[in-house]
């Protein structure tokens, strides 16, 4: 067993694991950085913990493996702020901090708070590491646990502010890499055949069948598996936010997105639906509109790779514990043939056609400013087939999941789950995973306040992403809310939720990016042109209109 400082230990486990980027905020575990550097890990520094932690996010989600962010110890419940997104979208982060030194700890210390409960209420795994000899066995567990079921962030806290009792110092050490965790899934088991035979023959005598599928058939890369199912039974698919490019969006069996951020044919499918067969989903609140969606008392089956949530919140007539990938799979080598459901199919085809139509005035509307839907029609149209589009949350998931249709197998898409914010830095994130690809942030005014300096790292680290502002000057999605209580729109109210009108491309360019104006929809193709074709990040301010509010979700 060879001697080497705790740095060197974390530099080249991290290394092992497949991660070639790591983002943190400073000051932490320097002499580990500079390990790093030697691999060849690429080190980028970010203005605040939470961004390091969504790219972290985004960096891990697409590339189904684990990732790495750190900030020192002042800053960690910062970061633990910021895997509340990586927790809520199920993505393998490691989170490394450091922690006040324990002779130190319930003295009020500098800067020192209680890192413990932070943590543990967004990691699957979180442990004190005090020094270098406790690294290898702790850094070992937290790629088991962030990556294994279903997967989610783990966390080391070092002892020393910056990490420096564990990093800095040497003993016998040896570096120990278990590769099955290096990705996601590690393991894929198959559910027990009596399961799929029984899932099979309630899908067999169903009547009006629909998939939703959940991000957990993307986190086990099952599109095709998917697809073929879907066809070879003749069931339609809805899916969630997580998984919409797990099946395409011209497809005749598609569905589109139900629950609260959903097409309204989508929530109509689902409550005329006689089975529902979620895979690789949580059933979540948003999913299922609060529960709603489809109705309790309707028939369920559930796939996932987690016993533990099979049944959480609808009670499952079949429940299947596997790998959604080679499941479907084995269940598609027993399936026998099924007689298509035209009549059901058809209503399915009705119910789309009749949604497409009530929103094709605004998504085909040339009106200045312009309309949000106009925005994705065009976004639909003219993102490459490589594209990765990396959605913040409120109204840009809204428009993205409902008006914005992938068109090609290759397009990925990923989404914020909880913080308004998150897109621009988990843009940056999805770009150093894959630096070859067009990664485009879909973001508002609103959201890209919030780590707006960010553009600063990416131009300054070469971060080539391209972001697009839905720039209506405003957090409109709030604004019924508001004049609610207010009882009217007056100045008060608009105080709540209206913002100043802002060009984003002059400080876009002040901070060394390319800043491009849009104002009229015919615009929008070639400023998505020139800035996939710059050499350096970019920032689209697409002037929209303040009244382009997303409809309410549809309920019965």
């Amino acid at each position: 067993m060879p001697k080497m400082t705790g740095a060197k230990l974390l530099a080249e486990t991290v290394y092992a694991y497949g991660i070639r980027d790591v983002f943190f905020m400073p000051y932490i575990a320097p002499r580990a950085l500079m390990e790093m550097e030697k691999l060849g890990i690429k080190r980028v520094q970010t203005h605040g913990e939470k961004s390091a932690a969504y790219m972290a996010d985004a960096y891990a989600r697409v590339k189904r493996a684990p990732s790495l962010c750190m900030a020192q110890s002042v800053g960690a419940v910062n970061l633990a702020a910021g895997l509340q997104d990586a927790w809520l979208s199920c993505s393998p982060v490691v989170a490394i901090t450091g922690r006040e030194l324990q002779p130190h700890q319930q003295r009020h210390a500098y800067q020192e708070v209680d890192h413990r409960d932070p943590f543990a209420a967004v990691t699957k795994y979180s442990a004190y590491v005090s020094q270098p000899e406790e690294l290898s066995q702790h850094l070992r567990q937290a790629f088991r646990s962030a990556t294994s079921g279903t997967p989610g962030p783990a966390h080391l806290d070092l002892q020393g502010i910056d990490g420096g009792a564990v990093v800095d110092r040497e003993a016998m050490l040896r570096v120990a890499c278990e590769p099955q965790f290096a990705q996601v899934p590690p393991f894929r088991p198959v559910a027990a055949q009596a399961d799929m035979r029984a899932a099979l023959d309630k899908l067999a005598q169903a009547q009006q069948p629909v998939i939703v599928a959940g991000g957990g058939l993307r986190a086990s890369d099952g599109r095709a598996e998917l697809i073929a199912f879907a066809e070879e039974l003749s069931i339609p698919v809805a899916t969630a936010l997580n998984a919409k490019a797990m099946f395409p969006a011209d497809h005749p069996l598609a569905v589109g997105l139900p629950g609260s951020y959903s097409r309204a044919c989508a929530n109509q499918i689902l409550c005329e639906a006689d089975l529902v067969f979620f895979i690789g989903s949580h059933t979540g609140g948003q999913l299922t509109h609060n529960y709603r969606i489809p109705p309790p008392g309707t028939s369920v089956m559930q796939l996932d790779i987690n016993a533990a949530e099979i049944g959480r919140n609808y009670a499952v007539s079949v429940g299947l514990h596997g790998d959604a990938r080679d499941t479907l799979r084995a269940m598609l080598a027993m399936a026998e043939a099924t007689p298509p459901r035209e009549k059901w199919v058809a209503r399915v085809q009705q119910l789309v056609a009749a949604w497409r139509s009530s929103a094709q005035q605004r998504y085909e509307s040339d009106a200045v400013p312009i309309r949000p839907e106009r925005l994705c029609k065009a976004l639909s149209e003219h993102l490459p087939d490589d594209a990765i589009l990396v959605s913040d949350t409120g109204h840009s998931g809204i428009w993205t999941g409902t008006m914005l249709d992938l068109r090609e197998p290759t397009q990925q898409y990923i989404r914020c789950s909880g913080s308004l914010g998150w897109g621009l830095p988990a843009a940056m994130g999805a770009k150093c995973a894959y630096p070859e690809a067009p990664v485009i942030c879909f973001t508002g005014d609103g959201g890209i306040w919030y780590h707006l300096a960010e553009l600063e790292t990416a131009a300054r680290c070469g971060i080539n992403t391209v972001t697009i502002v839905n720039n209506n000057h405003s957090l409109n999605q709030e604004q019924a809310g508001v004049e609610a209580v207010y009882g009217e729109r007056n100045r008060g109210s608009d105080e709540l939720w209206l913002f100043d009108d802002m060009d984003f491309a002059p400080i876009a360019e002040s901070l060394g990016c390319l800043g491009i104006t849009v104002r009229h929809p015919r615009e929008i193709a070639g400023a998505l042109e020139q800035a996939i074709e710059a050499e350096r990040p970019a920032v689209i301010d697409v002037k929209t209109d303040v009244a382009g509010i997303a409809p309410l979700a549809w309920l019965p």
